[in-house]
């Protein structure tokens, strides 16, 4: 089954301009890291819980999450970047267009991998000790299409390190319990597949036609927007799980609620006859429901002072 209601032609969320920051801002589609550093900023507050959080130690998740993000999403457009000319969709992207020359980007990948390495070097030593195998995750997932229709769940596990990356950032320890970690781990994990397939909807034709794998192409759009439902089932699940073991508050399970309406609402946009609202759901929904949970989990800490 193809994806009916996707139009060929450039991408969204893109700015408009010629100068060098738009040019690297659309490079690596900045405003999408509003998905994941709220939920790094979700591991910090629960960690507050167990150590005093300072100012600096924010800054510095902030700057290692966004230089990660920005070595990941450069390096999977090096990657793609032959397979992107082909793609009407993504044609006028930087490296196929000729906006951005393969050496400019590749020193850019190479010197936001430093500054990660190196804001996670002034963190504490497991931040740093870890900080290697995160990167080594985040960039082999641009490979994953080539070989296997879960790279969906690659990309949800490199998402997954941020609430864990922003506890251990705040007490350089696991965390008591041990599954709470996890739990978050996994709502990310499971939230980011999700709504990576809705994006991979987009697709379909063009990645059978070039042997591309991902679980749009391989099962449809309706099984793929039922397992998409299924993961952000889990979403919440997870999201239950790790607040039981926090001992959350009211403002918490009000943000669990609010997500769980947000992905309904989020499905609600895509349908398999009409895939018109894909970057509502991909783009609008998923930034606002990152935020939204970051801000419940943040006001219930600061009203438990």
């Amino acid at each position: 089954m193809s994806g009916p209601g996707v139009i060929p032609g450039p991408e969204g969320q893109t700015f408009g301009g010629t100068s060098r920051l738009v040019r690297y801002a659309n490079f690596v589609k900045l405003p999408h890291t509003l998905f994941a550093l709220p939920f790094a900023l979700v591991g910090v507050t629960i960690a507050s819980y167990v150590k005093q959080v300072r100012l600096v130690d924010i800054f510095w998740v902030a700057i290692a999450f966004t230089a990660a993000r920005f070595a990941a999403m450069g390096f999977n457009r090096i990657a793609d970047r032959h397979i992107d000319a082909l793609n009407p969709r993504t044609a006028l992207r930087e490296l196929p267009s000729g906006a951005m020359s393969v050496r400019e980007a590749s020193l850019a990948v190479l010197s936001a991998s430093a500054i990660f390495l190196g804001a996670a070097w002034m963190l504490n030593p497991l931040c740093f000790a870890l900080a290697p195998i995160a990167l080594a995750w985040v960039l082999f997932y641009s490979y994953t299409k080539r070989f296997t229709r879960f790279a969906h769940l690659v990309l949800g596990v490199g998402m997954s390190i941020a609430p864990v990356g922003g506890y251990l950032a705040v007490t350089g320890a696991w965390s008591q319990p041990w599954w709470v970690l996890i739990a978050l781990a996994a709502a990310v994990m499971s939230w980011g597949g999700g709504f990576d397939i809705f994006y991979a909807l987009q697709d379909i034709e063009f990645d059978r036609a070039n042997g591309l794998h991902s679980l749009p192409a391989r099962y449809g759009t309706a099984p793929a927007i039922a397992i998409a439902r299924g993961l952000h089932l889990l979403t919440v699940a997870m999201l239950t799980v790790a607040g039981i073991g926090i001992g959350a508050g009211a403002f918490y399970w009000a943000g669990v609620c609010v997500v769980a309406l947000l992905l309904i609402y989020e499905h609600s946009l895509v349908r398999p006859t009409d895939l018109s609202r894909i970057d509502a759901a991909f783009f609008t929904m998923n930034g606002v429901l990152s935020v939204t949970f970051f801000a419940f989990v943040l006001v219930g800490r600061v009203l438990a002072q």
